[in-house]
């Protein structure tokens, strides 16, 4: 210790004294028998010195450490993401192969009876390659982002929600308009991903007193909107209504568990 430490109080006058004193300077009371011995500190300054059971105990300590494995940390695998993507990638595979339609493979035509479970499928159901591959771009970026901070399962069965609730809300609206519409792809799931991520990383950049950067996240979101214009299937209500229950998801989960550090 390079400089002298104030943490024995004089039970006669009450002022702090230095350990290394057996009478106080300030009133001349005794307050203990005998002053520690002192040895040099590995910083040249003086220190108390350790008694025999203190060090074999400090030793015992640092060899117990020493014995113990280190448990190296190994980065999660985003398996939520990877099933999001990896599960409609076959599918896709498997009907291009059989030559099969969008129908028989989880899309979902409107107006339908008594099919409910296609809303549930659609979302993993995709005309083509390159609808599939924006969508699972979106979901891989922002995904992983979910995954870290929710969990897998809890992650996977969000996004899980945005397709079949956007969905949903796409057929009730086809419905309306009383015409022959084919609704099938995860942009509900892509917007969903990017609303909820958008979410907790605003929440967590002001718990921080940081600025989030918004750009990436209007250009991805932005791009997922517009695909109905390309893809016939690619319903414009079904990622709306997908990216509000992501952002709602967000909203609520942060506002309730508050950003994690």
């Amino acid at each position: 210790m390079s400089e002298t430490e104030l943490r024995v109080v004089c039970k006669s006058c009450g002022a702090e004294v230095s350990p290394y004193v057996t009478e106080c300077p300030y009133c001349g009371a005794r307050v203990r028998k005998r002053a520690p011995d002192l040895e040099r500190g590995g910083d040249g300054g003086f220190e108390a010195k350790q008694s025999r059971r203190d060090k074999r105990r400090q030793e015992k300590a640092r060899q117990k450490a020493q014995k113990q494995p280190r448990v190296r940390s190994l980065g999660v695998r985003p398996w939520a993401t990877i099933s999001l993507i990896l599960i409609p990638a076959v599918a896709l595979l498997v009907r291009i192969a059989t030559g099969s339609g969008l129908e028989g493979f989880g899309g979902l035509v409107v107006p339908f009876d008594s099919e409910w479970w296609r809303v549930i499928t659609a979302p993993f159901a995709y005309l083509s390659v390159g609808y599939l591959f924006a969508v699972g771009l979106a979901i891989a970026l922002f995904g992983p982002g979910l995954e870290r901070r929710f969990g897998t399962v809890p992650a996977f069965l969000l996004l899980f929600a945005c397709g079949a609730l956007g969905t949903l809300a796409a057929s009730a609206v086809a419905d309306q308009r009383d015409v022959i519409t084919v609704i099938a792809g995860g942009n509900g799931i892509a917007l969903g991903a990017i609303g909820a991520w958008y979410m907790v990383a605003r929440s967590e950049s002001r718990a921080k007193g940081e600025r989030i950067q918004v750009s990436g996240v209007i250009v991805a979101a932005a791009v997922i909107l517009l695909l109905p214009v390309v893809v016939p299937t690619a319903d414009f209500w079904s990622g709306v209504a997908g990216g509000l229950v992501g952002v709602l998801a967000g909203f609520t989960a942060t506002r309730f568990s508050g950003p994690r550090g």
